[in-house]
């Protein structure tokens, strides 16, 4: 059975009711390849059904850094201080996302995104927060920034988050497995983004502690060629 006929049963299996252990054993696969489509399913199935209204939505001042973005967007960058490093947070965009969840409480997603290669390293969510907890999270959501957090635009959100999957993917890379019960807060995206990923136009690999350094490089030397096809810094070395 290939990717696109099992998603399609897990999908059918899952509006019957069935519980994704039912759903594995019916179709003879393991809980754990069926789990991430079951997650997937649920996202789709909400988008579809329609979301509730965003009542907010955040990313980190500096997110357009190294990135070219259609201007005709109007989607302005708020500056950064000139002491601010590029090193410490060029390439990661921190995105939230709250949708309202009850007259006093909101659904919240998160996403990290490396938006010069990786794509989705790590997301979060819904997590539901009332609206005191929700304005509590976001300094502590931002705190690895030092220029802090600024308003976006619902749109903004997708065309980070949703282009910079499809980069990584086109770089060989897929996102984090908790994206799939995420993705659905971003709501419909078609697409194609107005946003250039890579530093420059060029993917950009900066290792991360939780990374394989080895196995990304040997992924980008087969997707796009070895160096100076894209550039990378590894324990201190480029």
């Amino acid at each position: 059975m290939d990717d696109a006929e099992l998603r399609d049963q897990v999908s059918r299996l899952r509006g019957e009711g069935k519980s994704p252990k039912q759903i594995a054993r019916a179709l003879g696969v393991a809980p754990s390849r069926v789990a991430p489509l079951v997650r997937a399913a649920a996202a789709q199935a909400r988008a579809t059904a329609g979301l509730p209204p965003v009542v907010g939505c955040w990313v980190n001042v500096g997110w357009s850094r190294g990135l070219a973005v259609n201007p005709s967007r109007g989607w302005a960058a708020e500056a950064l201080s000139p002491e601010d490093d590029e090193e410490s947070t060029g390439g990661l965009v921190s995105v939230l996302v709250a949708r309202k969840h009850r007259w006093d409480r909101a659904s919240v997603c998160g996403y990290l995104v490396d938006v010069y290669c990786l794509g989705v390293k790590n997301a979060f969510g819904p997590d539901i927060k009332t609206d005191v907890e929700l304005s509590q999270f976001l300094p502590e959501y931002y705190a690895a920034y030092p220029a802090g957090w600024q308003d976006a635009p619902i749109d903004l959100a997708a065309d980070i988050v949703l282009g910079a999957v499809g980069y990584a993917r086109s770089l060989g890379f897929e996102p984090h497995a908790d994206f799939a019960q995420a993705a659905g807060q971003l709501g419909a995206w078609e697409g194609p983004p107005a946003i250039t990923f890579g530093r420059g136009g060029k993917p950009f690999y900066q290792s991360g502690p939780y990374d394989n350094p080895r196995k990304v490089i040997e992924t980008l030397e087969r997707t796009v060629g070895p160096p100076p096809a894209f550039d990378y810094l590894v324990a201190g070395r480029a």
